[in-house]
């Protein structure tokens, strides 16, 4: 009887684990606003906070997460396809523990997967469940369908943007093509590289307006980093701000964005975790991207 109530409660906490994953893909609609340092940053503030991280890499290994942070990836999320290596010997370690897997030549190769593959990689993905709270997608750049696959999979969007007008456009266009063509309705803004509050929250307000009165939708305000040259010389260092310069204006803004999200409200009615995201990613990376995009 008592091995029978152990393995029940072992069950519920696995159930309770899968539960409170969260899957978040941070976007741009261009190259230069920082979406990468934001990743990395916002993965330390919570792994601090005694987050289990995972960061899904899509970009190329030049200004990708392992480069921000001088790690040397050997292999990725292909290898494991391929069943060359497994999930456990592609994922690499970061600062305060964070996880970080390389995957764009993976995510361009799913929609070439046969029945029995997209299984094993599902199942693959399903031992990740009682090690990780919160996964960040670090989406590729571009008028791809890789964006687009890994947008739609995740529970939510998390939309990184500058003052400067072709980031604040780019970000427009990508938020009207996932609307309109993919009927996604809801997003979040981060300003990043903002002269002061006022300025981010002026953008924020005109992007809120354009999306409100053309695409009937309404982004929600995650706050917004501030100009700061410790996020240069930090990224110099191949070290994450919250890290290197804790008591920086930036640190201070990424450890409230960190503590702020596990506040953030369900806006999406999907509860699965991570082999569920796989299975979603796999579904999207059959669909296609209209030539219209931007």
């Amino acid at each position: 009887m008592i091995r029978i109530m152990g393995d029940q409660a072992e069950g519920l906490r696995c159930m309770q684990s899968k539960e409170k994953v969260r899957i978040i893909t941070v976007a741009s609609g261009g190259s230069g606003v920082g979406k990468t340092s934001a990743v990395v940053n916002l993965a330390v503030a919570l792994a601090k906070n005694g987050k289990d991280v995972l960061i899904l890499d899509e970009n190329p290994c030049h200004n990708n997460v392992c480069a921000n942070l001088g790690i040397k990836a050997r292999y990725d999320l292909l290898h494991v396809i391929n069943q060359d290596k497994t999930l456990d010997q592609v994922i690499l370690k970061g600062p305060e523990g964070i996880s970080i897997l390389p995957a764009l030549r993976g995510v361009s190769s799913l929609a070439k997967l046969q029945p029995s593959d997209q299984d094993r990689l599902i199942d693959s993905f399903d031992s990740l469940q009682r090690s990780v709270d919160v996964v960040l997608v670090d989406a590729a750049v571009g008028s791809t369908g890789h964006v687009l696959s890994m947008s739609l999979a995740a529970q939510e969007v998390l939309m990184v943007l500058s003052p400067s007008k072709s980031a604040i456009t780019g970000a427009y266009s990508l938020i009207k093509l996932m609307s309109q063509e993919y009927a996604k309705r809801n997003f979040r803004i981060l300003i990043n590289k903002a002269e002061s509050e006022e300025e981010a929250k002026s953008i924020f307000d005109n992007v809120h307006k354009a999306a409100q009165r053309y695409l009937s939708l309404s982004p929600d305000f995650m706050g917004f980093i501030p100009l700061d040259d410790k996020l240069q010389r930090s990224a110099q260092l191949s070290r994450a701000v919250v890290e290197a310069f804790p008591s920086s204006a930036s640190a201070v803004s990424y450890r409230k964005l960190a503590a702020g999200l596990q506040e953030w409200s369900r806006i999406d009615n999907y509860d699965g975790g991570v082999e569920n995201f796989m299975q979603r990613l796999i579904r999207s990376s059959h669909l296609g991207v209209p030539s219209t995009a931007f």
